[in-house]
């Protein structure tokens, strides 16, 4: 197996492997539900910490009552590593919405959403620092589905202090989506994904309550329409989306997870243009297939012949 870590260092598990099939048919399942999440948000009236603590908020109501019947001996019996990664990816999560959403409102869209899709770079990068082999096609199909985000986003950098303050939050904000990434990777080893999500989004929620009540933002008084649109953003984007991706990582590496959310970006641009009316941009459908292929170029940078690999200890 090719190492990219240097001439004469023994290669560790690889970071990468060939999702299992029901993993491949899932992936779009969860793509075209996350997708809703910007055209949901744009549209609710609400304020975006606020719109990210209703759907963790939602999402463990639906899930709690599901969990305490059928998962209750489970809950009881994790084990305090389980607890600790589970615990763990709430806190990142919450990071995750906390950097990212503010972000918006000091830099561009295009800005903010190029530098919180280098996630994939960062999550190869911690599974190097694990012991892990990131092989050489893996960067190069990494490399081309990021040139393929600015490409769609028409990026515009700025020197503008407020706008690099916006800039230093969106980048924040991938790191922490990364390490969340992982963290969910190395709990779903041996817990369901229905204690992990109820877990997870149970404190991420706190910690977004504790967040907009110290930034004083609107929890309550929503037109009944941006309450249907928090509905829907919490079956979709919450239940469906992030949930299907957290079940997808019991079998497929996180580097791959985190390479295919990066189709929510062209997803996301095509479901405004539906629901919003915004007129798609034209390079939607050309940054889809460079996507497809630096996703192939990634899942096909491991040898058939080798068992995928799990996160390490």
């Amino acid at each position: 197996m090719q190492d990219s870590g240097g001439a004469g260092r023994p290669a560790g598990p690889s970071a990468v492997h060939r999702p299992p099939t029901v993993d491949l048919l899932l992936m779009p399942i969860g793509i075209l539900a996350v997708s809703t999440s910007g055209p949901l948000i744009a549209a609710a009236a609400a304020p975006a910490l606020a719109i990210a603590m209703w759907r963790n908020v939602f999402a463990v109501g639906v899930i709690a009552p599901f969990a305490v019947a059928r998962h209750r001996a489970e809950l009881t019996g994790m084990t305090r590593r389980e607890w600790r990664w589970s615990l763990a990816a709430g806190v990142l999560l919450a990071a995750h919405f906390a950097t990212w959403v503010p972000s918006l409102d000091y830099t561009s869209v295009a800005s903010a959403t190029a530098i919180v899709c280098v996630q994939p770079v960062w999550v190869a990068l911690i599974a190097r620092r694990m012991g892990h082999d990131v092989p050489a096609r893996a960067w190069w199909g990494i490399g081309l589905a990021l040139a393929a985000v600015v490409v769609l986003t028409g990026v515009d950098f700025s020197l503008d202090p407020r706008a690099l303050v916006g800039d230093l939050l969106a980048l924040a904000g991938g790191v922490f989506a990364a390490f969340y990434t992982v963290a969910g990777g190395e709990v779903r080893r041996t817990v369901s994904t229905t204690a992990y999500t109820l877990v997870c989004y149970g404190i991420c929620a706190v910690l977004l309550f504790v967040t907009c009540v110290a930034f004083r933002q609107q929890l309550s008084g929503y037109t009944a329409e941006t309450w249907v649109q928090l509905l829907a953003l919490t079956a979709g984007a919450q239940l469906l989306g992030h949930s299907l991706f957290n079940r997808i990582l019991r079998t497929t590496s996180p580097t791959v997870v985190s390479l295919a959310i990066l189709f929510e970006v062209p997803g996301a641009a095509v479901i405004a243009a539906i629901y919003l009316g915004q007129t798609p941009p034209l390079a939607a459908i050309p940054a889809a297939a460079l996507l497809l292929v630096g996703l192939a170029l990634v899942i096909s940078s491991r040898p058939d012949d080798t068992e995928p690999s799990v996160p390490a200890e």
